[in-house]
């Protein structure tokens, strides 16, 4: 089965919505919005993006400005710029690359169970009021 892979040069500046079913390479400009939901974008490294993107994975090696949702995998390399929120499974930030955003990897299933929660006491009795307190020399202390 043959893959198609399309590509957007550097000259090429795109306003607007860009969606697609190939995988895709961005050395141009693109302002608005980008959906490539079950095939990989990459911003090249002369790529320049202002946009919300959604794909399955993203990979940048460019500037990108705009929040990134992937179903599988982020992956900002040496020379890539993201300011946004990032939300994937995976994400993966190389040394020397710029990012300022926030990132969500919880997946889908383990959202529902809450992750974060506080863990379960451990105490074999519940009745003391004190869960959160741990004897030092005798006296029970805050920890």
């Amino acid at each position: 089965m043959h893959e198609e892979k399309a590509s957007i040069g550097k000259s090429i500046v795109i306003n607007g919505e860009l969606s697609g079913s190939e995988d895709l390479t961005i050395e141009g400009r693109v302002d608005g919005k980008i959906e490539l939901r079950d095939h990989v974008l990459t911003v090249g490294s002369n790529g320049r993006i202002k946009a919300q993107i959604t794909a399955k994975a993203i990979v940048v090696l460019g500037q990108v400005t705009g929040n990134l949702n992937a179903t599988e995998k982020v992956d900002i390399k040496e020379t890539g710029s993201v300011e946004g929120d990032v939300v994937a499974p995976r994400v993966a930030i190389a040394d020397g690359s710029h990012f300022k955003g926030s990132i969500d990897m919880q997946k889908k299933d383990h959202a529902e169970k809450g992750v974060f929660s506080k863990p379960e006491s451990k105490s074999k009795t519940d009745s003391s009021p004190k869960t959160e307190t741990s004897p030092v020399n005798g006296e029970f202390a805050r920890v």
